[in-house]
């Protein structure tokens, strides 16, 4: 089985011989094919050898055929007689972003996944990971090597951190220029292919999380010949917006969609994730969000199963929108940043930054997301200044969410990337931990882990970058002052002590350490995420195709009682007391069916940190 993505960016492999190579370059006068040596294009002019002149097709596009071109051809564009740059659609950049374009001929690899048609999302049990620290070799091959630990686990899918070139040999990827080629510190195309595949006969999706609201700050060359990526009327975090909704956005938002249906199609991934979607500015009367969403489901998502989840700060339920048959007219879900910041609020204690939302009434902020989705439905956020934020989200059903306990940007944002279970043991709230697992595990929306979550894995997720001179100081210097906000930092002597993101023992501390998995500790947590994930298996997921959004109650300040629909006319009941004190209403009478998971005792009162979940059947 072969599999190609025909686009109208890049370069080509053509049936008769040669290829074709294609330039967006709307603000250049003349563009030249190059073909290029090895090391940096800007380093040494007398390695990029004589240029073949590209004809003007219109409309800002240069092209040229070059008869011979054969796969593994190094190659780069020349900028009206000047800047020598990579193709910002090369399938592959072995000598990183500065460095030429690799020819790649993706009919060259064999596919043996032919009969896979992936599963349908609410089956989905997410194991986020980054490729560079998943394993010590760090690298999509290593990577082949675990899925049979994930699959045992009770994992379904899973979604890679951004794998799109970014500057260095190290990041965590969303500071991506070169959108359509593997990182090649983690290997070749051919290579995440192997890994794509080898996941699919485990039974396992994977999902990429992409990045399309910005570039990185170090090899991003379209303002030299591209400025209408960018709409300089509109800032962000990270400089101009782009262009999604201008004048000459056309081409624009063709470039990222095709970039998603590359994903999709040429490496037969699953689905994506996409980042920070409150920070693509788009007033076109289609949003590209929405768009991208349909050229999904209308191309690859004709064959299979293709899904589109969504990071939206703003809480938009318009967007997860789901038909009467219950199929999803957009994005299938969303990761409830609400969900997540209760249930830390709840195990750390923590209440400064974003958490103050939900310091007042922990439990039932919770209890509101596992049943309704969004916790902030429009109600005024003190963090945001008293604005409100989100939209109702109630009608919704439970599978439009995506819940976890931790995340990488929830971990790795922390001034030493402490991991939840590392907080928890410190503060001896372990019980806390333990119960809170269980509601995000069993609760009907789609649970994620992040990697070695599993069994408690001690290393941190640390922010790291592997960019140069002034650069690398302007991100560590930048860094050390943003938490100079936080009481706990103000001296500068607490701040020095935040590692340097550029060093590379910052990346190598982040690995995780597999070999602990053997230590008691680490094992009785795996051992309980496993014995969850069986229960979900068995007793939930069978019915939770046709669930629905579920009512909530909070009998007293920490109890939370929760009911769904499923399919079938079964109910889902889970009653938790998410405190350290006991409850002494009635559990029995509170929670009717069959139990299929409980902890501590099982009398009418609640202990602390305890929770118990039971279906009751449908009509016979």
């Amino acid at each position: 089985m072969r599999r190609l993505h025909t686009m109208p960016f890049g370069a080509s492999p053509q049936a008769a011989g040669g290829a074709r190579f294609r330039l967006y370059a709307p603000t250049a006068r003349r563009v030249e094919l190059v073909l290029a040596a090895e090391g940096p294009l800007q380093a040494d002019a007398t390695k990029v050898r004589p240029a073949h002149g590209m004809a003007a097709a219109g409309d800002g596009w240069f092209e040229h055929q070059l008869a011979g071109a054969a796969p593994g051809l190094r190659y780069a564009f020349r900028i009206d007689g000047g800047l020598v740059v990579p193709d910002p659609a090369s399938r592959s950049n072995p000598g990183g972003v500065h460095a030429a374009s690799e020819l790649v001929d993706p009919l060259a690899f064999d596919w043996p996944d032919a009969s896979w048609r992936g599963r349908p999302w609410h089956e989905a049990v997410i194991y986020e990971l980054h490729v560079g620290t998943f394993t010590p070799a760090g690298t999509f091959a290593a990577a082949i090597e675990r899925l049979d630990d994930l699959v045992a686990l009770g994992i379904t899918a899973i979604e890679l951190m951004p794998v799109a070139a970014f500057s260095g040999s190290r990041g965590w990827g969303y500071d991506g220029v070169l959108l359509y080629a593997p990182h090649a510190a983690y290997g070749r195309p051919e290579d995440l292919k192997r890994l794509v595949a080898a996941a699919h006969a485990r039974g396992l999706m994977v999902l990429l999380d992409v990045v399309y609201n910005h570039f990185g700050p170090d090899g991003n060359y379209l303002h030299a010949y591209a400025r209408t990526f960018f709409d300089e009327t509109k800032a962000t975090p990270w400089g101009a917006a782009i262009n999604l909704g201008g004048e000459g956005s056309r081409v624009v938002r063709e470039f990222f969609i095709h970039n998603a249906l590359y994903w999709v199609e040429e490496f037969h991934l699953d689905g994506l994730r996409l980042d920070a979607v409150h920070a693509m500015h788009d007033g076109s009367a289609r949003h590209f969000v929405d768009e991208l969403a349909e050229r999904l489901r209308a191309g690859p998502g004709r064959e299979r199963e293709v899904h589109v989840v969504l990071e939206n700060h703003a809480n938009d339920a318009a967007r997860l929108a789901h038909a009467a048959d219950g199929r999803p007219l957009l994005a299938d879900a969303q990761w409830n940043d609400d969900a997540h910041h209760a249930l830390h609020v709840l195990v750390t204690g923590e209440t400064d930054g974003y958490y103050a939302d939900h310091a007042d009434g922990a439990a039932a902020r919770l209890a509101r997301c596992l049943a309704e989705g969004f916790g902030y439905q429009g109600e005024a956020s003190a963090f945001g200044g008293g604005r409100p934020r989100g939209t109702p989200s109630a009608h919704l059903p439970p599978t439009a969410f995506v819940n976890s306990l931790q995340t990488h940007d929830q971990v790795g944002n922390r001034a030493f990337g402490e991991r939840l279970c590392t907080l928890a043991t410190a503060g001896g709230r372990e019980d806390a931990l333990r119960a809170l697992l269980a509601c995000v595990l069993l609760a009907p929306a789609p649970p994620m882990l992040f990697m070695g979550e599993e069994f408690a894995a001690s290393a941190p997720f640390l922010y790291f970058c592997d960019f140069a001179d002034d650069m690398a100081r302007a991100v560590r210097d930048g860094r050390r002052a943003e938490f100079g906000r936080f009481a706990r930092f103000a001296d500068p002597a607490a701040r020095e002590r935040i590692p340097d993101p550029n060093a590379l023992a910052t990346f190598e501390r982040s690995r995780i350490d597999w070999g602990e998995r053997g230590e008691a500790r680490h094992a009785a947590w795996l051992a309980l995420y496993r014995q969850l994930l069986r229960c979900r298996r068995d007793e939930l997921v069978p019915w939770l195709a046709g669930a629905r959004s579920g009512r909530w109650h909070a009998p007293a300040e920490g109890t939370v009682c929760i009911e769904w629909p499923l399919a079938g006319g079964r109910r889902w009941h889970l009653l938790a007391q998410l405190a350290p004190r006991p409850w002494p209403g009635n559990g029995a009478a509170e929670l009717p069916g069959r139990l299929v998971h409980a902890t501590g005792p099982l009398g009418a009162v609640l202990a602390p940190w305890s929770v118990r979940v039971a279906v009751s059947p449908g009509a016979a």
